[in-house]
């Protein structure tokens, strides 16, 4: 709605968009800032130096029902300034005031109402109550101010930033009482962490105006805060709280404040605490009376400030001559600190026995810093250990599961393969039953390789002719072919017929004359035979 009325061309144009816009839009069930609308036709007539329609505009627009109170608070808070813009003050006062009365029916908290309209309900808007202060400490008068303020309390809608306003508003007026009402009552709607800042600025302006002239009174304040804070807030205060003992008060109380704090605040802060009370005993008692709160800070405090203490705990016995006392204190503090993480605490330590030990103080020096080795190798060998099994049961739950995953895909490919071999795949010559493709099968399997090599039993003659196949006439092989290698193999021939001829005729079968025109593989079989032949 908004760009389509930069889209008409003139006023009346814009009036009539405006005027359909408030018509067409449903504030409850519109998304988005339905007020704008009402705001921008209202800014539209002031622009143009026309007050009057602006005002009827914002006056019917505080009595629509919109979705939330703040977006009547908007509508209410736009006719302020438009009022102030136009240099009419009174008018922007009056109405804020009009948009912040009370319903008849007395205090009701916005649960309790909130079915009823938004337009009623204008007065428990904060931005409201605060648009008027503002204009009431500007514009009105000190009791209608302080009358504003209050009723903001009255109805719990106040902020903490509200209560620090009217406090700092009533002591720039000079009421100073009256600020210390106001921070009470403070006090007593939030609690903490809100109600920090406001116990922060109640404590101070309450030293700060009556100093030692009403200690029991501030001590109170102290103890109802230190009451209620809890031990992450609690420093501060009692920082405070000692150091109004310390300038108002008695030491002694300043001390125990400190060892009160010592003991409740946050384990952070602890170590700060400790070391400011050790400060403060040194300056008011002496260095001997710091003894108690060393050893009670050795033992509250967590191990890694253990080290800090003990050192400032040696170097004060050094500095009283008490050796001893000293190096009892660097052996105790010698099982928090590993010699690899640690070494400033051993080279002083060194420092302190080259000083002031002998051959046999050194010694037990070094003893114990080989002992305190061990034991620090030992917990990182157990915890390396831990480490190494939890990494390697993390490993082995992996790999388990690569496996799986491994094994589920080589699950998931053979049965694609099987899948595949299962379908059918159609040939002319394919058998058509189950007994005909195993048959074939068989046939395939045991089917003779062309590259075997037979050999065959004794008397089983070769034949290398096929049925069908046409005899081919065999011709002497002329011995001017072979050459030398002739007359070798008929020197061999020649012995042959001679153990030929030993063989007697009844078992000699074959004649010699054959032999010149035989294959190998015949002859062969022929000088076996005859061997056996002469053997038996």
């Amino acid at each position: 709605w908004h760009k389509r009325v930069k889209l008409m061309p003139t006023p009346k144009k814009i009036v009539e968009c405006y005027k359909e816009a408030l018509e067409t839009v449903d504030p409850l069930q519109a998304k988005g800032k339905p007020h704008t609308i009402w705001c921008a036709f209202a800014r539209y007539y002031e622009t143009h130096k026309r007050p009057q329609e602006a005002r009827a505009i914002f006056e019917k627009a505080t009595q629509v029902n919109f979705k939330t109170i703040d977006e009547v608070a908007a509508i209410w808070c736009e006719y302020a300034e438009m009022e102030m813009r136009l240099h009419n003050y009174d008018g922007a006062l009056e109405v804020l005031k009009k948009a912040t009365v009370t319903p008849r029916k007395g205090l009701m908290s916005l649960q309790d109402d909130a079915s009823g309209s938004t337009s009623k309900r204008s007065y428990k808007s904060v931005k409201l109550w605060s648009f008027l202060a503002d204009l009431e400490e500007n514009l009105g008068t000190f009791d209608t101010t302080k009358s504003v303020y209050d009723k903001i309390i009255e109805l719990r809608i106040a902020t903490p930033q509200l209560i620090l306003n009217y406090a700092c508003w009533l002591e720039e007026n000079r009421h100073f009482e009256d600020s210390f009402k106001a921070y009470e009552k403070g006090v007593s709607i939030f609690t903490f962490p809100y109600v920090h800042d406001i116990w922060i600025m109640y404590l101070n302006k309450f030293v700060k105006r009556y100093g030692g002239q009403k200690l029991e009174r501030s001590r109170d304040l102290f103890e109802q805060v230190l009451e209620k804070v809890p031990a992450k807030d609690a420093k501060v205060f009692y920082v405070m709280y000692a150091q109004l003992e310390e300038e108002y008060g008695l030491s002694r109380h300043a001390m125990q404040v400190y060892d009160r704090a010592c003991r409740t605040v946050d384990e952070s802060d602890r170590y700060k605490m400790y070391m400011l009370y050790i400060q403060r005993a040194t300056e008011y008692f002496g260095v001997t009376h710091t003894r108690e709160i060393y050893e009670r800070a050795i033992e509250s405090l967590p191990d890694k400030y253990v080290k800090d203490v003990c050192l400032k705990f040696s170097d004060m016995e050094r500095k009283l001559g008490e050796i001893d006392r000293a190096r009892a204190i660097y052996t105790h503090a010698s099982q928090f600190c590993d010699p690899r993480t640690d070494p400033k605490f051993w080279t002083v330590w060194s420092d302190f026995e080259k000083r002031h030990g002998n051959e046999d103080t050194f010694r037990e020096m070094l003893r114990i810093k080989r002992s305190v080795q061990a034991q620090y190798n030992t917990q990182i060998n157990l915890m390396s250990a831990q480490m190494l099994a939890a990494s390697k049961k993390a490993e082995d739950e992996e790999t388990a599961k690569s496996q799986l995953n491994m094994m589920a895909a080589l699950e998931r490919q053979a049965k694609a393969e099987i899948m595949e071999d299962a379908k059918p795949k159609p040939s002319l010559n394919e058998p058509k039953t189950d007994k005909q493709r195993q048959d074939a099968l068989v046939e395939r399997i045991v089917s003779t390789n062309p590259e075997e090599i037979v050999i065959r039993e004794e008397g089983e003659e070769e034949s290398f002719m096929e049925e069908g196949d046409e005899a081919v006439e065999e011709l002497a092989v002329p011995s001017a072919v072979f050459g030398a290698a002739a007359d070798s193999a008929a020197e061999v021939k020649k012995q042959d017929r001679e153990r030929m001829a030993n063989v007697p005729e009844d078992e000699g079968n074959e004649q010699p004359e054959e032999e010149d025109n035989a294959g190998a593989l015949a002859r062969f079989k022929r000088r076996r035979g005859a061997a056996n032949v002469g053997r038996r």
